[in-house]
């Protein structure tokens, strides 16, 4: 699902591309019972004034989000410098909207931006966006992988395997220069790195077709966690075959 061709380092984006909302949680009980933390910030409202974004430091014992004012409800597993922004396209939630036959408002997918104008899943892994008038830096790290909490929230039987297959994740963004972001602001790609891995395909490798996991390391903006269960399984498999 294509939201807009990908353009070269420095130019905008082939069809003008923005930030419809930047949302920040809501915190609630986690609708998950079995979930390790008691409280999420899944619920996400669309935030009326600018928000400040940052680096959070790492996943366990650093700020969790990256954007001020927000919440992750489970540090174990979600936040950190490789998870510092969700974001997800709006024309992806308007697919979903169609298939589910029900509303998807801004942030309903947990996304910290619901973005406009730019595929999100044939975005490179270390491509860098420059979003706002300030100065804010944001570089592509990895997907999105579904959890229970997810599944619970939106209240659907076999979210994860329905969302899985439909292979549109969005893309967690690391924070490389901080500043503020507010709706409406535009989306520039700053710098494409020369590779072929993108979040999609990630997505993929990591999810259902382990045979590409190899390819991901080609990719060193990789996410920490995924570049080490990539490396491991590349190297699971070359002793089997050595």
């Amino acid at each position: 699902m294509s939201a807009g061709s990908i353009p070269t380092r420095g130019t905008t984006l082939g069809r003008v591309a923005n930030v419809l909302s930047v949302n920040l949680a809501r915190v609630r009980t986690n609708p998950d019972p079995r979930a390790q933390s008691k409280v999420t910030g899944i619920d996400k409202l669309a935030a009326s004034e600018a928000v400040m974004v940052r680096a959070p430091g790492p996943m366990r014992g650093g700020d969790g989000s990256g954007l001020v004012g927000d919440t992750i409800g489970n540090q174990k597993l979600h936040g950190g410098d490789d998870q510092a922004v969700y974001a997800y396209a709006r024309e992806d939630l308007d697919a979903w909207e169609k298939r589910l036959g029900r509303e998807l408002t801004n942030g309903m997918f947990g996304e910290n931006l619901t973005t406009s104008g730019i595929d999100l899943t044939g975005a490179l892994i270390g491509e860098r966006w420059r979003l706002g008038a300030d100065g804010l830096l944001l570089e592509v790290s990895a997907p999105r992988t579904p959890c229970r909490t997810f599944a619970a929230f939106l209240n659907l039987d076999r979210w994860i395997k329905t969302f899985t297959d439909a292979g549109n994740p969005g893309a967690y963004l690391r924070v490389i220069s901080p500043g503020t972001i507010r709706a409406g602001d535009a989306i520039t790609i700053d710098y494409r790195p020369d590779h072929d891995v993108t979040v999609g395909l990630v997505f993929r490798a990591r999810m259902s077709e382990p045979e590409l996991l190899p390819r991901l390391l080609a990719a060193d903006a990789l996410s920490t966690e995924l570049k080490a269960y990539a490396c491991k399984r590349a190297l699971k498999r070359g002793s089997k075959t050595g």
